[in-house]
């Protein structure tokens, strides 16, 4: 069951990365008027944020509150504290401007929670590295 969990971790770390660096290269385009230090913060991203966000899903596997609505808002609000100080940082580092990495840090917060929650709340109804749920099991808490 373990394994499975890592398995897990790595696959939601995966999808989440996909749908974050979309919405950082877009912000940081935005703001910053220009494509390629938007491709360059966003790509930058992968990596610092596929490892924090790993540890953050093995941090809160680990604690024992249980699944819940609850539960999904306050992991989506740590992982957005996570998150965005590690935009900041890397998008005044790429840019060079601290007003722009706090402006895209700012942007993402409305943009990243949103997408974070629905991300979560996907991940809650799949299976992928859990014990079999039964359908009940499954969408009771819902």
């Amino acid at each position: 069951m373990r394994n499975l969990s890592h398995r897990r971790h790595l696959a939601k770390t995966i999808t989440w990365r996909i749908v974050g660096t979309i919405d950082t290269i877009l912000l940081s385009w935005l703001i910053s008027g220009n494509p390629f230090t938007g491709l360059k913060i966003g790509f930058s991203e992968v990596l610092t944020k596929m490892i924090l966000y790993y540890f953050h899903e093995r941090i809160w596997f680990n604690i024992g509150i249980p699944d819940s609505r609850k539960r999904h808002i306050i992991k989506t609000v740590t992982w957005r504290i996570v998150g965005t100080l590690d935009t900041i940082l890397l998008s005044w580092l790429i840019s060079g401007n601290p007003i722009i990495g706090l402006k895209i840090g700012m942007a993402e917060v409305v943009t990243k929670m949103a997408l974070y929650y629905f991300h979560e709340r996907a991940w809650y109804k799949i299976n992928f590295g859990l014990p079999k749920r039964t359908q009940t099991e499954k969408w009771k808490k819902t």
